[in-house]
């Protein structure tokens, strides 16, 4: 497969989290495609081992890594067993948790905060003294619309994704200098199963059409483009951005 140089992964090994289903398995699918060397990581062997399954088609033979991106002492071994070089590193995995703030749990807060924001500090924390050392290195940290913008119910994924939006700023005024491009991606309303229960609300459902100028739902393929890109020798210069793909949602009123 010829790759165009400036796009090109060829020789790269990326980890992406939370992929083993969703934008995070869409995403590792572009990186390998541009020629990257995936490792998947999640929870569930069984979600992961199925995944990795859906990369034979295209004969492409992707490594696994399933660890709890909140367990700091986890990543840690889990990435010594591999004892390969991260190049790329995507911080995606994430959840979410709604109520309103009035009515919310605390654990419920703590949840969403430790696996939307903490876990990007914790995995790139293990990951990148290896790129520092290297002089070379992306990290991708996957935001949201919601880095910039809030509606009742999501106030602990709000707070979450929009930490994450200025961790990924504090990172890149930190490691910038060692050649390291940090930069996060902020899908707007995507199709995935964390969607699933808003797209099955028809009122909602019309609602998010017809706010979009797009007029549709994002899918888990329109971010792909965007994360290769960013993890391209093309995006070489672009760092502490974060690329919203929201269909021109934030665009209008």
């Amino acid at each position: 497969m010829a790759h165009h140089t400036r796009f090109s992964l060829l020789g790269k090994r990326a980890l992406v989290t939370g992929s083993s289903q969703g934008i995070g398995l869409a995403i590792a699918h572009g990186l390998a495609d541009a020629g990257a060397k995936v490792i998947l990581n999640g929870r569930s062997p069984d979600k992961l081992a199925k995944a990795a399954e859906s990369f034979k088609a295209s004969g492409i033979t992707v490594d696994t890594l399933c660890f709890d991106v909140t367990e700091a002492e986890a990543i840690t071994q889990a990435l010594k067993t591999t004892g390969k070089t991260i190049d790329i590193l995507v911080n995606n995995t994430g959840i979410q948790k709604r109520s309103l703030l009035v009515d919310m749990p605390l654990a419920d807060w703590k949840a969403v905060i430790d696996t939307n924001l903490t876990s990007a500090f914790v995995v790139t924390q293990a990951v990148v003294k290896g790129m520092m050392e290297r002089k070379s290195g992306k990290i991708i940290n996957i935001c949201s619309l919601m880095s910039e913008l809030a509606r009742p119910t999501t106030g602990n994924y709000a707070a979450s994704k929009g930490g994450l939006k200025m961790l990924t700023k504090a990172m890149c005024g930190e490691w910038a200098k060692d050649n390291i491009q940090i930069n996060g991606l902020a899908p707007g309303y995507i199709s995935t199963e964390l969607t699933q229960v808003l797209k099955n609300d028809p009122k909602f459902d019309t609602w998010i059409k017809g706010r979009t100028p797009a007029n549709r739902w994002g899918e888990v393929e329109d971010l792909v483009g965007a994360c290769v890109f960013l993890c391209s020798p093309a995006a070489d210069f672009v760092n502490g951005q974060i690329l919203t793909v929201d269909g021109g949602l934030s665009a209008v009123i």
